[in-house]
């Protein structure tokens, strides 16, 4: 069959079908194979060699809720710039209700079936219960006897025939219905589906994300590395000698003792306490607060910089992820933890050093948008607490807290951040009691989350994604230890819920400029964490930057259980993301 005859098919079966704007329609599809879809009216299978033109044509129609098994079909879509504006992707959908990263098609099917995760069936297994003659144990069916789909079909036999593309898109739908059934029995269903339907449309954005790559200007960045690890060694021998001067400057500022390796911690410390330095650790932001106090940390500073370049960013990073002239990463909707947006390369912790070399192509700029203390509107938002709803109507949401509670605004702010992460120590203490007076009802909810964690009790954002503890029954009967793990927990279980319903606010945030982005030309290139930034000519850069905004004003509308907490942005227009300020 043609691809024009079977779009022409296919669009009358789904007219035929009543299936409208956003009405469900799952899809299984394999080049030169055909395609499959399913909807609650019943299935169609059809021979084509490119179902993805036809399936561009069928969003471009009808636009339905495409419902697939995983990423790899957005993979498929993005490479051929066939921009899906509504889906639900069943495995990120399974890690919002089930809680962290690992799971496959088998594992979310045996989750929603209550099969056991160890009787999952492999390729190769013997069929020890009976032979593929037993009645009932028909191999054109998905599942096998034992409600577990066969291994066959998960690895790629859904895609022999039209036909089995077909039954693999009528089992996508019954999935969905049943993890609908899951989302309808959370506390506030409309709000979970509604962050289903978010998290799939974020998962489609990362596909999109991992193809368009960053910008980065090939030379800058060149030189960058050369200036930090010195030229591209020819050989190991080479690279080692490279490596001594670079601790010879640190090392020369001391007087001769014992060898020092200066990427061990330990031997760090001991040398630090050698010229009057005695720290609990070695992070960076400690040993800012030493740089007077003798050369030899200063040098450590400036040694750890370009260590980390060299290492992480430095000419094998160059060489396995920029290409043409683009940074490259995989990009996920979740990192298994609190929900949150991440990526491989680098491109969540790219230092400062290396933003220089982050430019946009001639004739575009960035628009990048900045979140202004997200995570303390948020809580106001979910806590539903009146006097931090009312002190996020200021720019500086930390002012109004410092004033209430009569103490500096450094220390307020200290204070709010440790309340959120379970750490607050000294000074910003006596600040603590003071929020748990001035807002009990913030100061409540993120003790109900921790005291759920201390109990070993899993936690839940506003949203639905259930965020797991962990138990471990081989300390208890050391019962310090045992207290410290629940400590952490709790101190986690307080962090996770904001940290997460942030992360679920800020891709609504994401799939609406990336929706209304589209008029403009205009793609994300980067999201991290609270960091949005849009690549676009530089003749529409005004028109993105309202599009920052109004997105943002959309997204709070669209999430926010309380419409009186104030979101903020700062967004600026830039070549270079080191001209961004902060």
């Amino acid at each position: 069959m043609s691809d024009a005859t079977a779009l022409e098919e296919t669009l009358a079966w789904l007219r035929h079908s009543a299936v409208g704007r956003s009405d469900d329609v799952s899809v299984a599809f394999r080049p030169d194979t055909g395609l499959g879809l399913a909807c609650r009216a019943g299935h169609i299978s059809v021979r084509c060699g490119d179902p993805v033109a036809v399936i561009e044509q069928i969003e471009a129609a009808i636009a339905p809720r495409w419902m697939w098994w995983d990423r790899s079909t957005a993979d498929q879509l993005a490479e051929r710039s066939v921009g899906i504006a509504r889906c639900w992707d069943v495995l990120t959908v399974h890690r919002l209700l089930h809680g962290g990263w690992q799971t496959s098609t088998a594992r979310a099917w045996a989750w929603l079936h209550d099969l056991s995760i160890e009787s999952l069936p492999t390729m190769g297994q013997l069929n020890l219960l009976g032979s593929l003659s037993d009645e009932g144990d028909d191999p054109e069916n998905p599942v096998r006897p034992d409600g577990h789909l066969r291994p066959e079909w998960v690895t790629g036999g859904w895609a022999a025939s039209p036909e089995r593309l077909a039954r693999w898109a009528v089992l996508t739908l019954e999935v969905v219905e049943l993890q609908r059934t899951l989302l309808a029995k959370l506390p506030m269903p409309d709000r979970a589906t509604s962050t289903a339907h978010a998290e799939s449309a974020a998962e489609f954005l990362c596909a999109e994300l991992t193809l368009e790559g960053l910008p980065i200007d090939n030379d800058e960045v060149h030189r960058i590395i050369a200036e930090a690890a010195g030229p591209r060694p020819a050989t190991e021998l080479e690279a080692d000698g490279l490596r001594r001067q670079r601790d010879a400057e640190v090392l020369r500022h001391l007087d001769p003792g014992p060898s020092i390796d200066l990427r061990n911690p330990a031997d760090v410390k001991a040398m630090l306490r050698r010229v009057a330095v005695d720290v609990p650790d070695t992070r960076a932001w400690r040993l800012e607060q030493h740089r007077s106090t003798h050369p030899v940390v200063e040098a450590l500073l400036v040694w750890r910089k370009a260590e980390r370049i060299t290492t992480t960013y430095g000419y094998r990073w160059l060489d396995e992820h920029v290409h043409r002239g683009r940074l490259r990463g995989e990009w996920t909707s979740s990192d298994g933890a609190a929900g949150r947006m991440t990526a491989s390369a680098g491109l969540h912790n790219l230092p400062a050093e290396m933003r220089p070399a982050v430019i946009a192509e001639p004739g575009h700029v960035f628009v990048r948008a900045d979140l202004g203390q997200i995570e303390p509107r948020v809580l106001a938002a979910v806590s539903g607490d009146q006097a931090l709803i009312a002190a996020t109507q200021d720019d500086d949401l930390y002012q109004p807290i410092a004033t209430r509670l009569g103490v500096e605004r450094a220390i307020a702010k200290v204070a709010v951040l440790g309340a959120m992460y379970g750490s607050t120590t000294g000074e910003s203490a006596n600040a603590l009691r003071g929020l748990e007076h001035n807002y009990p009802t913030a100061m409540g909810y993120l003790e109900q989350a921790a005291a759920a964690g201390r109990a070993g009790e899993d936690v839940f954002t506003i949203g639905g994604r259930r965020i797991r503890m962990w138990v471990d029954e081989s300390i208890e009967a050391d019962i310090d230890r045992a207290r410290r793990v629940a400590a952490a927990r709790g101190r986690f279980a307080r962090n996770a819920t904001i940290q997460g319903a942030a992360a679920e606010f800020f891709k609504v945030w994401a799939i609406i400029v990336r929706s209304r982005g589209e008029a403009l030309d205009a793609r994300i290139v980067l999201c991290l964490h609270d960091e949005l930034i849009v690549h676009v000519g530089e003749s529409r850069s005004e028109q993105a930057a309202t599009l920052m905004h109004d997105a943002l004003s959309e997204a709070a509308y669209r999430w926010s259980p309380s419409r009186q907490v104030r979101y903020i942005a700062d967004v600026s227009v830039i070549q270079r993301w080191s001209q961004a300020k902060g």
